[in-house]
């Protein structure tokens, strides 16, 4: 498997990874960007860091048994005994759960992934009867937008995103490529060759897990993170808390005293790449009737007038008006 410290431009990508490894209750991250852009690589690359270092893959065409695990109700009702089979949740447990073309994916089916990806317990119920165990991993979905979006209502239960592009600067596109190269002819020596960098990683983020229960964010924190959210628009609170920790788990990471402002500004913009609202033109839609007759007519009275439009002409037999007809 490709190193994960000899990634190559993709700093960003990186540090968001880093930080839901260390923190899983940010509720994994996003990767969105066309195809080659080594999303994938990236995403493998993490489970070696994590103490199992385990990935497991969801199919694209997964069910929900697969995804959640099932009971045998038979066997409770015979047997007096919950029988469970696990499914993917239970085997990604501290590991990396990793879902390709996630915007691919039926909406239910993320909604429940990104549930257990926040509170680390997966429960399943059937009939009457429920299971539960742990199953905290680093969740990462990868998805071109060409292909199609997701949903902003579950876009936002993501808690990092980052948007990979195209490298078009040349010199970093030759280091890519070497890097690949020297990967694909000498793999163990690759290797390596970034061995002490990866056992680095590897004791920085045990020790940021460890570490973070002795951070505590003081009032500047709070001010700059509830500012940041403010000017993004963002809907509800869930911004506000993701940043809070993943701020806490990038002081921790870089083996920091305490949490501060700048943490903040380094993590806002993964927080908040797909929350963001600014620049939004509100809907029109609720208003399109009486907008058009107020174009139409200059006036603010007349709720529900539609302007003349050019019927075609035919010829019709008189009728008599309703009125006389009443008389």
């Amino acid at each position: 498997m490709f190193p994960f410290s000899a990634l190559v431009g993709q700093e960003l990508l990186q540090q968001a990874l880093l930080l839901a490894a260390v923190d899983p209750s940010i509720g994994g991250v996003l990767v969105s960007g066309p195809r080659g852009t080594a999303k994938s690589t990236a995403a493998r690359a993490l489970a070696e860091l994590l103490p199992e270092g385990k990935l497991v893959t969801l199919p694209l065409g997964a069910s929900e048994e697969q995804l959640i695990g099932t009971l045998d109700i038979e066997s409770a009702l015979r047997d007096g005994g919950v029988k469970f089979s696990p499914g993917l949740l239970a085997k990604a447990h501290l590991g990396v759960l990793y879902v390709d073309e996630v915007n691919l994916l039926p909406n239910p089916l993320v909604d429940q992934l990104l549930d257990v990806a926040a509170s680390g317990v997966n429960i399943v119920e059937r009939d009457g009867i429920s299971h539960r165990h742990e199953a905290r991993f680093v969740l990462i979905g990868t998805m071109n937008p060409e292909e199609g979006e997701l949903r902003p209502q579950l876009l936002d239960r993501f808690g990092l995103a980052v948007e990979m592009s195209n490298c078009f600067e040349a010199h970093v596109r030759q280091r890519i490529v070497k890097a690949r190269l020297a990967f694909d002819a000498e793999p163990e020596a690759f290797r390596a060759r970034h061995e002490v960098e990866q056992a680095s990683l590897y004791e920085r983020i045990h020790a940021a897990r460890a570490s973070l229960a002795c951070f505590h964010f003081d009032d500047a924190v709070h001010a700059r993170v509830s500012e940041l959210c403010i000017a993004a628009q963002v809907d509800g609170l869930r911004a506000d808390l993701v940043m809070l920790r993943a701020a806490r788990a990038l002081a921790a990471f870089e083996g920091a005293s305490t949490v501060t402002v700048t943490h903040v500004e380094r993590v806002a913009d993964a927080v908040l790449q797909h929350r963001r609202r600014e620049g939004q033109v509100p809907s029109q839609e609720p208003a399109t009737r009486d907008s058009t007759r107020r174009e139409a007519t200059g006036s603010e009275s007349n709720w529900g007038y539609l302007p003349p439009e050019p019927t075609g002409m035919a010829k019709v037999k008189h009728v008599r008006p309703l009125a006389a007809k009443k008389a």
